[in-house]
Formats: structure tokens, sequence, C-alpha cells
């Protein structure tokens, strides 16, 4: 008896003719998330990645590190066990027992993958529920709420026995959707907008504006550990850091006060625009959400867009901010996000923000900068940094 990890496909069994090519690259990003807890032989088959240890592993990092895989619907740790049936029931007692003895009720459910198995899945159950309760007279039979829910999968090259699934990340693999850039700020927000996306299959590429002396060095080390964190669950990625401070001291001096934000923000859409496309990503994401603040009201927002080239995803404009603040801390950014040091957003922040600008009057109050050399210097000076393995 050995134990492996059973990982259940999401979605991606839906794809059709495309099937087979989501199924390469969950098993590739699997396989490079489990590589720092040990050897794993890792292989697909019947909608199951099945990852079988090859010497001593770390099983509580590759169970977490697997859960974060995106296109991962479930996971379980499994004893894998002979296709034969007084096997299945002598294994399943002595892997089960400390999850067991530990439990008042149970219940068992059996699926027969492999239909040539002489027993049916019901068979399999009532003689697997039989044998676990003779094992274990102080249990009771529960279908409805079962402590401890046993499940018998009878596959292709073995049986695996199981009591416990842990929900995956769910979405589809990294990168099957494409690439785009993140507008990743030191806030709760933008972190959660670059998930959210990453979960439905966006490779991301981080931007960060930084105002170096306004902003401090802690500000921008907090945004690298805010990518890192990301990482854990996006894969490696690369933050471009830019230099903003010329471009918001050229605003201050030539803008309108009330319309400071908006000109800002749409020169980092421009920027970001052109990041983008140097990279072949194809849209841009904001951590936006309607009405939070007075850059994003609809007119604001129409204001800003205005300024890109690729489309914009705003992938957090209907939650309120509980919501976020939620997801911030089940993917574990948030203690990083509310570290106190600002981003360039609260620098020269007006005191009366226009939250209705009508866009005639933003292009011609931006009129007044020489916008073009502006950006230019500031992806000029774009300073890259790696994190995630």
């Amino acid at each position: 008896m050995e134990q492996v990890l059973l990982i259940k496909m999401g979605e991606l069994v839906l794809k059709g003719l495309n099937r087979a090519r989501f199924e390469s690259r969950l098993l590739e990003q699997i396989k490079g998330r489990l590589r720092p807890y040990g050897e794993f032989l890792v292989s697909a088959r019947q909608s199951t990645v099945t990852a079988v240890p090859q010497g001593p592993v770390d099983w509580e990092g590759a169970r977490a590190a697997a859960g974060r895989v995106f296109g991962v619907a479930a996971l379980s740790e499994a004893a894998s066990l002979p296709k034969d049936l007084p096997a299945i029931i002598a294994g399943s007692i002595e892997y089960l027992a400390p999850a067991l003895q530990a439990a008042r009720s149970f219940k068992v459910e059996a699926r027969r993958a492999d239909k040539a198995f002489p027993f049916t899945s019901i068979q399999i159950a009532q003689e697997l529920g039989g044998a676990l309760h003779d094992a274990f007279p102080h249990l009771t039979v529960d279908v409805r709420r079962p402590e401890v829910t046993v499940l018998a999968e009878i596959r292709d090259f073995a049986a695996y026995i199981h009591a416990k699934s842990l929900p995956g990340a769910g979405g589809l693999p990294l990168g099957m959707s494409g690439k785009a850039v993140l507008l990743l700020s030191g806030g709760i927000d933008s972190p959660v907008a670059g998930w959210r996306m990453a979960r439905r299959g966006l490779e991301l590429l981080p931007v960060h504006f930084f105002s170096y002396p306004y902003t401090s060095s802690e500000a921008r080390d907090k945004v690298v550990e805010l990518a890192r964190l990301m990482a854990l669950w996006c894969g490696p990625m690369t933050v471009r850091m830019v230099p903003f401070t010329a471009v918001q001291e050229a605003i201050r001096r030539h803008c309108p006060e009330d319309l400071f934000t908006v000109i800002m923000r749409r020169v980092m859409m421009e920027i970001a625009s052109r990041v983008a496309r140097a990279n072949n990503a194809g849209a841009l994401i904001t951590g936006e959400s309607l009405g939070q603040v007075a850059s994003q009201t609809m007119e604001a927002m129409a204001a800003t867009e205005d300024a890109a080239t690729l489309p914009v995803f705003r992938p957090l404009i209907g939650m309120d901010k509980e919501e976020i603040v939620t997801t911030a801390r089940h993917i574990g950014t948030l203690e990083t996000s509310i570290l106190p040091f600002e981003d360039c957003c609260t620098v020269f922040t007006p005191r009366h923000p226009k939250t209705k600008p009508r866009l005639e009057k933003v292009l011609e109050a931006e009129a007044a900068l020489d916008k073009e050399t502006l950006i230019e210097a500031a992806v000029a000076g774009i300073e890259k940094v790696r994190v995630g393995v």
C-alpha cells in the first residue's frame, strides 16, 4: 500500500476537442508546483491526475501547493491498493484507522471507473461498509451527515481509498486564456483582481508605478512581497516597476487639481498598454470597484479607459469591500496589503476630485503635458523584478 495524491480536474473536462491542450498544461503546472516538495510521478487519466511519490516527500507542502493550481477542482491523499476486494478491505481498515477511530459516524461511496471490475459500485460500498463497521463497531452509519465519508475509486491501474477531499483552486490552467497586464498597487484590491483573472487562465504581467521619494522603499518592497504571495497561486511572474515621479510632478505643475487622479490614471493606462503590446499581452486588469472611490465612478472610469489601447478587465467591478477582503484573506495577501506604506495613487491627491469628469475637459487639461516624452522616459526606466519559482 502506498499513499498518493488524487487530483480532480475542474471545468477543463468540458473542453471537447481542446481538452488535451488544457490537460497537458495542467499536468505541467502540477509537476512544477510539486517539485519543491519531493519527486512525484504525475499522470492523468479519466479526469483525475495521480501524483505518486518516488521517494520521501513533504506531504503537507505538496498538498497545499497542488490545491493552489488553477484547474484543480479537488484533491485527496489516498491509499493505492490492488484491484482485489479483500485487499481493498484490508488496506482500507489499515489506512483509514486514524480517521475512523476518531469519528462517530461514517458512510461509504464507491465509483467503478473500470467496468471490468467484477463488483458493482453498490456491492463494493456494501462489502466495504460492512467490513469497516465490523472493524470499528463504535461507528454508526449516517448517509446524510456522516463525520467521515469513505470513497473507494476503482480505476484502470489500481483501487484508491480516501476519506477526505479538499477543495482546489478551480478555474482554468494558467496561460490557457493568454496574457494580461495587471496594474498592481500596494492595496487590497488589485492582487484580488489579478488572482481572479489568473483563475480564468490568464498569465499575469504585473506593473507597479512608484514615485520615489514620495513613496518609500518599504512601499516598493511591499508590492514585491504581494507579487510573491500571488505567485504561490499564479506562478512565477516578472513585476515591472515603473518610475512615475516625473509624470506626477508634471501633472501637478500643469493640470487642474480636481483632475489630477483621472489624468494620472490615463497615463498609467497608456504605459500599461505599451508594456502589454511589447509582451504580447491582450488586455489590462485593474482592481476597480464601481463607486468605491472618486476615481471609480462610471464617468471617471470611462475617461480613464479612453487612454487604453487594449480591453480593460475589472473583475471586482460589482463586488463590495467585504467580499474583496474575504478573497484577499483566502489567497493570503490581506495582511501584506494593509501594511501602512502608501503607493503612488495617494501622492498629490486632490482635495476635491472631480467625480464626473467630462472627457473633452480631461483631454483639454492633459494637452498641457509633454505626455509622449514623459511616457517614453517612464517606459525606458522600467526595472524588472522576478518573483516565484
